[in-house]
Parts: C-alpha cells; structure tokens; sequence
C-alpha cells in the first residue's frame, strides 16, 4: 500500500476537523464527548501494540506467551490442579550422618569422664548448703508462706 505524504496530511487534517466538531456538539449537548478525542498520529510507521485501541506498553509475541504460560501455572496451582513436589529440607543431618556425629559426642564424654577421674579432687565448695541447714530453711520458708496465706485470707 503505497500512500504519499500528501494524502497523510489531508488525512491527519480531516481527523482533526472531526475530533473539533465531536467537541462544539458535546458542548452543545452539554454531556461528555461521545468519545475521548485523540490526538494526531505522526505521519510514519506506528509502534504495534496488544490491541488497536490499547495506546499502552507493547510486548512481543514471545513475552505474552511467557506471560500466559505464567498465569496457567499459577491458576493451575491456585485451583490443586498440580500440587508442587515438596521442597527438600536444606542442611538435614542424614540418619549415618547422625550415627556419627553420636559416636564422636559419646567418645568425646568418654575422654572428659576419663580424664576428669585423674585430676585432683577439687576442693569444697564455699557458699555450699549442709543438709541441715537446707532443713532448717526449707521450715523457715514453710512458715513464712503460712504467715503470707493467714494475713491474705483476712
């Protein structure tokens, strides 16, 4: 389709007179324009778009298709079509893993145990309660509480 300059511009002047004569009639009529005016494509190829009337942002036939692809999935999944495998857990210990890990804790105690027993006695604790002083406090507490409860119930 071969079309000269010349039969753009009257094209482009025709659809001018148009959108200002949609305008006067709207404003007569006092509503809104029966459609949004346009402005004036510049003379040249046009960029293609989704569809004719969408004026947004363009995207390649491969990119819908990942987009479609995308959505199935995700309604796919939404509506239990394909439930997704479960993920395996990172970093888990393997039963032999574990195996050895509990020898290697057990020989370790086994050392501590051994080489504990050769040291010297450490000496008495200072600060340690005697029996009979654990005795004697666990009756002063006693009686205390019972104070505490005889003076709350009155």
């Amino acid at each position: 389709m071969d079309i000269s300059v010349k039969a753009l511009e009257e094209a482009v002047s025709i659809r001018r007179q148009i959108d200002n004569l949609e305008r006067r009639l709207s404003s007569i009529l006092g509503g809104a324009p029966a459609r949004p005016a346009r402005p004036a494509r510049p003379a040249g190829p046009a960029r293609p778009t989704t569809s004719p009337k969408q004026a947004g942002r363009y995207f390649s036939p491969s990119t819908r298709a990942k987009l479609a692809a995308a959505a199935k999935a995700r309604w796919a999944r939404l509506k239990g079509g394909t439930k997704p495998s479960p993920a395996k857990k990172k970093g888990a210990l393997t039963a032999a893993g574990r195996r050895k890990l509990s020898e290697l804790m057990k020989a370790r105690w086994a050392a501590r145990r051994k080489s504990a027993g050769t040291k010297a006695a450490p000496s008495a604790k200072k600060g340690g309660l005697t029996p009979a002083g654990r005795r004697r406090l666990s009756q002063l507490m006693k009686a205390r509480w019972a104070a505490r409860r005889k003076t709350g119930r009155k």
